[in-house]
């Protein structure tokens, strides 16, 4: 049975007192899952120094595909790893909107960091447009298969995925358990026809407005194995009790 993962994502919230606070909050209480917490670049080294012997692991919100060189503004995997970041967010919808982030972009961003030892959680969601025209399966299956392409079985061994619906990203709306379910169940099975090993060890994240309240029947579903939390892992007590979910 797969263990359920639960990573915070903090987009651009924190401050130096308010990190050290919540992360000392997430440290206190044990909690069923995993934990993460994945920070913005200059709060990395702070959360290396308040997570360093807890069970809480930290990772970073992006990772550069570029290895080295005149790249202003990007991180490199090198650097990361270094620290000894153990996640990178890869292909979150902001960055997808925003940075215009290509398919192949976010599978060199997922290969860059795992030649660093760095776990690639790759975010795959669609529109309210495309979900309303019964594309969902069409967008995310493009979206997963550039990554498919571009990394070998044991690679890929070696992957979160995180489903996120872009029409429910802080906008409070939540896919129903089995919506959700539905489209998880979808990515396993394109990965189990790459390799039915891998796709039955993977951990497959949602994430999209999940709260205390709707975690419980979100991470009931059988494919369904922990979330990407955003607003709610600004709070010490909701972010573990969706890790208790």
């Amino acid at each position: 049975m797969r263990q359920k993962l639960v990573i915070g994502n903090w987009k651009m919230h924190g401050s130096l007192a308010a990190n050290a606070a919540l992360l000392e909050g997430i440290k206190a209480a044990p909690a069923r899952a995993r934990l993460a917490v994945c920070a913005p670049f200059p709060y990395l080294a702070q959360c290396q120094a308040l997570l360093n012997g807890s069970q809480v692991v930290w990772g970073a919100q992006d990772v550069s595909a570029e290895a080295r060189g005149a790249f202003t503004g990007e991180v490199a995997a090198s650097m990361l790893g270094e620290f000894g970041c153990t996640y990178a967010l890869v292909g979150h919808s902001e960055r997808r909107t925003y940075h215009a982030e290509t398919d192949a972009v976010v599978a060199a961003k997922a290969l860059r960091a795992l030649e660093f030892g760095i776990l690639p959680v790759i975010c795959v969601g669609e529109t309210l447009s495309e979900r309303e025209a019964g594309q969902t399966e069409v967008v995310v299956g493009r979206q997963l298969q550039a990554v498919l392409d571009a990394l070998s079985a044991e690679q890929l061994g070696r992957v979160v995925l995180a489903y996120e619906p872009v029409w429910a990203i802080g906008t409070g709306k939540t896919a129903t358990s089995e919506q959700a379910q539905a489209v998880h169940a979808f990515l396993r099975g394109k990965v189990r026809e790459r390799d039915a090993g891998v796709a039955e060890r993977m951990a497959i994240l949602y994430g999209g407005s999940v709260k205390p309240d709707n975690a419980v029947e979100l991470f009931s579903m059988s494919d369904i194995d922990g979330g990407l939390i955003g607003g709610a892992s600004l709070k010490s007590e909701d972010f573990l009790a969706i890790g208790n979910a």
